[in-house]
């Protein structure tokens, strides 16, 4: 079977959620993407997982992206047909004070610990997610390292986070 293109992809998916699926963006085969409403996102992986003809059976990367000047924390999806080696990306948009969306983990299992590391590093919640913590930074770290407001500690527990640059001029 040969891959479809992204305007097929997105079509399909049109056709079944309607206005839930944002304009086509990309200007390459391998970075064409759609918004979905954050609401839906599960509903719309589900459906390009198990449709016959899109087959996505591989989430093969899922993080997020800081935009505080849109006031938004944006979720990308990236998805891969091994079937039918096409791909395409899904992003939500949440906003910053309160980044909730829904969990894909029951879907591709793999995504509970993607989800878990955009919930650590920039605060968003998976609603629904098994296990839902922090994963690389400690339990009591204060705040998420990959906000663009983010300001580090002097110290956590007693100990300086500033180190010398090993980088001599």
């Amino acid at each position: 079977m040969s891959a479809l293109d992204a305007l097929d992809i997105h079509a399909r998916l049109r056709d079944r959620f309607g206005a839930a699926i944002g304009d086509l963006a990309g200007t390459r085969r391998d970075n064409f993407c759609a918004t979905v409403e954050p609401g839906r996102i599960a509903e719309v992986c589900a459906f390009a997982k198990a449709e016959p003809g899109l087959e996505f059976d591989c989430l093969s990367n899922l993080s997020g992206v800081d935009y505080p000047k849109r006031n938004v924390i944006e979720i990308v999806y990236h998805l891969y047909s091994y079937t039918h080696r096409h791909v395409f990306a899904l992003k939500v948009g949440a906003p910053r004070d309160n980044p909730v969306v829904p969990t894909i983990s029951g879907i591709w299992s793999h995504a509970d610990w993607q989800e878990r590391e955009v919930f650590d590093l920039l605060g968003v919640t998976f609603e629904g997610h098994p296990d839902l913590r922090r994963i690389l930074m400690p339990e009591d770290w204060p705040g998420h390292p990959l906000r663009k407001d983010f300001v580090e500690p002097e110290e956590y527990h007693g100990i300086s986070t500033s180190r010398e640059s090993l980088l001599k001029a």
